[in-house]
């Protein structure tokens, strides 16, 4: 089967949509003062414009590539949600939990704000995934 590109990256748009909506309810929303002090103990400027927009590609980046993984895996898992979610951690796994590994062994932030963004970005890797996947489609057979 071809993978149907148009379709990754409606898709993957919408699973990155997912992951930047969780990121900025639970970094500038809910830990922004949290992650401001630890940014400011690490004398390092705020964050500004150019940084929200690293974020943001960076979210809309791993959504893509999260669709993407999820049409290499449907043709030997089949379609579906639990082919998404597999996709969803797998992509989890490179993006957050082993990215996470420096910054710990550095002693960089502090571990709570870690951890939870460690466990967010499960949830929101898995449920964007699975959204983005109920847009693909394969492409038509000719």
């Amino acid at each position: 089967m071809k993978i149907n590109w148009n379709r990754v990256i409606l898709g993957g748009l919408l699973a990155g949509l997912v992951i930047n909506i969780c990121e900025y309810v639970e970094n500038g929303l809910i830990l922004g003062d949290q992650w401001t002090r630890a940014i400011v103990r690490l004398q390092r400027p705020a964050m500004g414009a150019d940084s929200t927009a690293a974020f943001l590609l960076w979210g809309f980046l791993v959504g893509i590539y999260a669709l993407w993984l999820y049409a290499v895996l449907r043709p030997r898992l089949g379609p579906g949600p639990k082919t998404a979610a597999f996709a969803g951690i797998a992509v989890w796994v490179l993006a957050s939990l082993l990215g996470s590994i420096p910054p710990v062994a550095m002693h960089l932030f502090p571990y709570h704000l870690i951890g939870i963004g460690i466990v967010v970005s499960l949830v929101e890797n898995v449920v964007g995934t699975i959204l983005g996947a109920w847009l693909y489609k394969e492409p038509a057979a000719t």
